[in-house]
């Protein structure tokens, strides 16, 4: 809203301009308001703190996009995020080259399909790759067969695990596939002027360009948890602490993780020319004596005090104390 002018400001204005230190045209331009265009029919329900948050989870996804893909179709696939905006559900559809891949999908709990669109410059040669082939394309321009169809279908579902994955600490989402079409211009989910986000992907297949992956997200999609997109309700969810699930599942799998025990009998000193001298049978003499803790050790950490002896054939040792001390604290 322009500032209102006060009295003072008012009399030197016109000071000026009866002195002739300001002219006319100049103190138009003073005057005059900052007017903004607004079109009714695209109206910005994103902000654009919405669409920078928007930026950062989509980057994530990129990553660990390429990442899977690369290992999937065991060839060099780099995604990597173009552009984050927002139009009207019409200009996207239209914007859609056809025929291509576009999928429809739900986010459970969320309300209302989300699509994907993989350009057949994409889509193909991915295909291709699936199909036991060097990832080439012809340059034909033609819809999927039922069973590329069916093979893509799979292909896209496990795209959206990952998704889903990009967006845990964001909302916790299950993707769900629902058809698979060719045609967009059929694909009339949503009113021609309702507000999307428009998430674009380039992908890159063996070092070569190939298209784009279009990621739409409908502003009514998006309304229950747009909130949540802003940069304070992420510091929020950041300060207060990991979920217990998030231990449950850091504690379930660290327990399957190996780490290396070592045992310490004792330290003995000899000289390079006893060294060169030892045969068989020669006996060592350790700085330990027998009724004493050995030292174990996790991962190059000393931890416990043990003793050494056997269970059936194995040699072992059992723990007896923490952190090399002994029992009796000495």
């Amino acid at each position: 809203m322009q500032d209102v002018l006060s009295q003072g400001e008012i009399d030197s204005l016109l000071a000026a301009l009866t002195s002739g230190e300001l002219s006319l045209e100049e103190a138009q331009k003073t005057a005059a308001p900052l007017i903004k265009p607004y079109d009714f029919r695209r109206p910005n329900k994103f902000s654009k703190e919405h669409l920078r948050t928007l930026e950062m989870m989509h980057q994530h996804f990129a990553r660990l996009l390429s990442s899977f893909l690369s290992g999937y179709l065991r060839a060099a696939i780099n995604v990597e995020m173009a552009s984050v905006g927002q139009m009207i559900y019409e200009e996207f559809i239209r914007s859609i080259p056809s025929p291509t891949a576009l999928a429809v999908f739900g986010l459970k709990p969320l309300e209302g399909p989300a699509l994907l669109e993989i350009n057949t410059q994409v889509i193909f040669p991915m295909l291709d790759l699936l199909f036991g082939g060097p990832g080439t394309s012809s340059d034909q321009i033609r819809e999927l067969t039922d069973i590329e169809v069916t093979v893509a279908r799979r292909l896209v579902e496990r795209i959206l695990e990952h998704l889903a994955q990009a967006w845990h600490d964001f909302y916790t989402v299950e993707p769900r596939v629902e058809n698979i079409e060719s045609n967009p211009r059929m694909q009339q989910l949503y009113s021609p002027n309702e507000v999307v986000a428009l998430i674009t992907f380039s992908v890159s297949i063996n070092d070569e360009e190939r298209g784009f992956i279009n990621l739409c997200l409908p502003y009514l999609l998006m309304e229950p948890v747009i909130s949540r997109l802003s940069v304070r309700q992420q510091f929020s969810r950041q300060a207060g602490g990991p979920r217990p699930e998030d231990l449950e599942r850091l504690s379930h799998w660290l327990g399957f993780s190996r780490v290396e025990l070592q045992v310490v009998l004792g330290e003995a000193e000899i000289t390079v020319h006893e060294l060169l001298q030892l045969q068989e049978g020669d006996v060592l003499v350790l700085n330990r004596h027998l009724n004493e803790d050995l030292d174990l050790y996790v991962e190059g950490e000393r931890k416990f005090g043990v003793q050494a002896g056997r269970v059936g054939q194995n040699l072992a040792v059992q723990v007896v104390s923490l952190s090399g001390e002994d029992m009796n604290g000495e």
